[in-house]
């Protein structure tokens, strides 16, 4: 068990110093300049009491009153540069916290995004916000002053010592003794701390995550009458929290207590060790020596306290480090291609064997799928809910990869292209559609400032939503609020629809795309996708036989296998079809 221990202590210091190399180490003017304040600092705390001493003394004594002045002056001075210096330190330390934990912040937004589907489906939103934010800000100290601030302390602590053995070495011995004590006691208690804040910060992302997750969801919670399980589990996730935030607080309130225990045990050594010097003449103590190892004794304590506080944010940080490490040590299941690239136009696409689970070893969604669309074609994608069809999608953007089989574009594997490349060619567009808060030009072009105000306009007039641009107040420049608050399911949908011709893509997949849209809004737009898809491929994935109209090809689904697939036409004229017999008598269900 201790051998455990010690190995996770070892690892926790390894990651530790992984970090202060990324994330810190490059900030050398910061470092510097820090640096700098904080020996400037140690200086003149060290100082400050000699010239006191130096004022005991000679106030005692026939000396110059002109010394005495000299003397004051000089510790005002030092006093005020000590304050200035201190504000100065504060400021450079917040901008290093600040810039690493940005940096901190952005990789682990980077790397999320770059995790392929299984994870995120494994992960709440209000979970992932806890770890890229929550657990950032709980190592903010680590990163702005942990390092510079202990090393500080340990110089102040030594100064301290070699000043006091320089007074007495008894006094010295005893002060080295007190301090070591101290800091392996602390230590100790730390670590025994260490595995509570660790399940802390785990409760939290589950808190957090479970509070997002309902709050995103609340008109589903209203409209249920989930509303009392809902509280249920949120007074049950309290309960489970609040005895381990006591367990927290009591290893917190150890260290407390011990620092004041301690530090009394120094007063009581330096008041011991001075009793009995004074009764020695040839120690040659003076009334303000005495002064100096009280002062000295009482300065120990704020470098012993602060690196008490250090442990303590430390024993936090543990666990929102290993948190954080094991966040960005998550590979994801989908690795970029070596860079094969697509050609420009439109894209053919075939499935060759291809099958596909997503569990490792659970039923197949989709099985031994052969299947061939050329350049420019439409392919009708029809089954039942359930039958495999939206899977075909994620396959083709590679949000997972087939078990077996092939999935190829224009004679390219697509596990060869790379990812970016890939999605830039490849454009889906579902009935869920998210609007962010933004510009209508930046939901529209994703912040991609290449795409000119002339173009958008274009898409916009070509899919009938001129009139709707011209009746917002600052045209491309309104702003719509997040999940499109003032927009119409129809408006949203055609929203959609301009985004992603604007990217000019190779293959469009329309999965339900127009589900949303009353029958005239639809009927409307016919034409302009009909314009907007030419020199396209096409994936139209429906319930409705009437979506598939434009369709050169039919493929249905059902349970995963191909049941049917060829022409529209030459299905549609065989009676014995299924597509046909679907025709005749209009089984619009049979497909939901």
């Amino acid at each position: 068990m201790e051998g455990n221990s010690q190995q996770a202590y070892t690892k926790s210091w390894s990651v530790y110093k992984h970090m202060l190399v990324k994330y810190v180490l490059p900030q050398k003017k910061l470092l510097f300049s820090l640096s700098a304040l904080l020996l400037a600092s140690i200086a003149l705390q060290l100082v400050n009491p000699q010239i006191i001493r130096y004022f005991i003394d000679n106030a005692q004594g026939n000396g110059s009153l002109n010394a005495l002045y000299y003397a004051a002056g000089f510790f005002i001075l030092f006093s005020l540069m000590q304050q200035g210096i201190s504000v100065a330190a504060a400021y450079f330390s917040e901008n290093l916290g600040w810039k690493t934990t940005n940096r901190l912040r952005s990789e682990l937004v980077e790397h999320c995004l770059a995790l392929d589907m299984s994870f995120h489906k494994t992960q709440t939103s209000g979970a992932l916000i806890e770890r890229v934010d929550g657990d950032v800000n709980a190592l903010a100290n680590f990163f702005s002053s942990f390092i510079i601030h202990l090393f500080g302390n340990l110089l102040l602590m030594i100064g301290i010592l070699v000043l006091l053995f320089r007074e007495n070495i008894w006094i010295g011995s005893t002060m080295t003794l007190f301090v070591i004590g101290s800091i392996v006691v602390l230590q100790y208690i730390r670590r025994l701390a260490v595995p509570t804040w660790k399940r802390w910060r785990q409760l939290n992302a589950d808190f957090y995550g479970f509070i997002g997750e309902h709050l995103e969801g609340t008109e589903d919670t209203r409209a249920n009458g989930a509303a009392g399980y809902v509280m249920n589990r949120f007074y049950e996730m309290a309960r489970i929290m609040l005895p381990v935030r006591v367990r927290a607080f009591l290893g917190f309130f150890m260290m407390w207590s011990t620092t004041i225990f301690v530090f009394a045990l120094g007063n009581a050594a330096a008041f011991i060790v001075c009793v009995l010097l004074w009764n020695r003449p040839e120690a040659g103590l003076t009334i303000g020596s005495v002064y100096l190892v009280f002062y000295y004794t009482e300065l120990l304590a704020k470098p012993i306290e602060k690196i008490r506080t250090q442990l303590e944010d430390l024993q936090k940080a543990d666990a929102s480090l290993l948190r954080v490490t094991e966040l960005l040590a998550t590979k994801p299941a989908i690795q970029d291609g070596p860079g094969t690239p697509l050609p420009e136009g439109p894209l053919s696409v075939r499935f060759q064997d291809m099958s596909f689970s997503y569990e490792e070893d659970g039923e197949r969604t989709i099985k031994d799928l052969n299947l061939e669309l050329k350049p420019g074609q439409t392919l009708g994608l029809l089954g039942r809910t359930g039958s495999g069809k939206s899977t075909l999608a994620r396959l083709l953007l590679r949000f997972y990869d087939p078990q077996n089989g092939s999935i190829e574009l224009a004679g390219v594997d697509i596990r060869k292209c790379r990812l970016h490349e890939l999605r830039s060619k490849v454009a889906l567009v579902t009935q869920n559609i998210e609007i962010l808060e933004g510009t209508v030009r930046d939901n529209l072009t994703l912040f991609d400032d290449r795409i000119l105000d002339t173009r958008i306009t274009q898409v916009l007039d070509e899919l009938g939503l001129n009139n709707w641009r011209e009746s917002i107040p600052d045209g491309l420049d309104s702003v719509l609020s997040s999940g499109g608050g003032g927009l119409s399911a129809g408006e949203a949908q055609l929203l959609a629809f301009a985004r992603v011709f604007l990217t000019n893509p190779g293959l469009v997949i329309l999965d339900e795309a127009s589900s949303r849209l009353d029958p005239l809004t639809e009927s409307r737009i016919e034409a302009a996708i009909t314009k907007l898809l030419q020199e396209k491929t096409c994936i139209i994935i429906a319930h409705r036989l009437t979506t598939v109209q434009r369709a050169d090809q039919i493929l249905i689904l059902d349970k995963g296998i191909s049941v049917e697939n060829g022409s529209r036409d030459s299905l549609a004229s065989n009676p014995e079809s299924r597509f046909s017999r679907m025709l005749a008598i209009g089984m619009e269900d049979v497909l939901a």
